[in-house]
């Protein structure tokens, strides 16, 4: 994890009705049946403002940038008819696998388990940067690796992960969608030992005071520092 559980999480947004943290990565936003986790991101925030709040999405336990709450169970109502809705803005960063069209679309159906219906999935995406190392961890005699923001049109369970995967362009450090060779050969070798998916921006209009919100968290320092070390950075105007 980014942080020391005892280290105050970053506050990116907050008004009467809502707050938005920076969530590091490597802690469950809310307890789960198929964890045993013991610490989350919900009680721990709720310790640390001093008053309850209330979920309003989720991010994966791997994946670090903005998380929403809302202050009352009205406030998260509101905003989370907004994400069903598809009304709310989502911007990604992510490292994959190979190198990416300029451009392009991931349009697939999916399904929450093999037990459920698939759903419409649309993902947009754009290549912010490339880079190649000169390590031969497959049949390639170098390896390549591009920068990606992604735009999810949709919010499925897991739906960048597995879009890119269905692509065969796996986000690094994936572990269930990812590519073991490369996630293996990054962590011993590069010292990169999560997964590089990251939450950037959500923007909305606000449901109550109807003004225009945008919430906005940097790449934190592992995110960063995998970059870094992958000689990849976002371009002047993103940054």
């Amino acid at each position: 994890m980014d942080q020391d559980i005892n280290t105050p999480f970053s506050t990116l947004y907050e008004d009467e009705f809502l707050i938005a943290i920076h969530k590091p990565h490597g802690i469950l936003v809310h307890r789960t049946k198929i964890s045993e986790d013991t610490v989350f991101v919900l009680q721990l925030l709720r310790d640390q403002v001093g008053y309850r709040i209330y979920p309003v999405h989720r991010l994966d336990r791997a994946t670090s940038g903005v998380l929403i709450f809302g202050k009352t169970k009205e406030a998260a109502s509101q905003l989370s008819v907004l994400f069903r809705e598809q009304a709310i803005t989502k911007t990604y960063l992510a490292v994959v696998r190979g190198y990416l069209p300029e451009t392009g679309v991931i349009d697939y159906p999916l399904a929450r388990s093999p037990q459920h219906e698939k759903r419409s999935a649309i993902s947009d995406y754009r290549s912010l940067a490339q880079t190649e190392i000169p390590h031969a961890i497959s049949r390639y005699p170098t390896s390549r690796y591009s920068l990606v923001e992604v735009k999810p049109q949709t919010g499925r369970f897991h739906q960048i992960r597995k879009h890119f995967a269905h692509i065969r362009h796996p986000i690094i450090g994936d572990r269930p969608h990812g590519d073991c060779k490369h996630n293996k050969y990054l962590r011993e070798k590069l010292g990169i030992d999560r997964m590089l998916l990251h939450a950037q921006s959500f923007s909305f209009t606000h449901p109550t005071t109807l003004d225009q919100v945008a919430i906005c968290a940097e790449p934190n320092i592992s995110f960063a520092k995998a970059l870094n070390t992958l000689a990849l950075s976002l371009p002047a105007q993103d940054q």
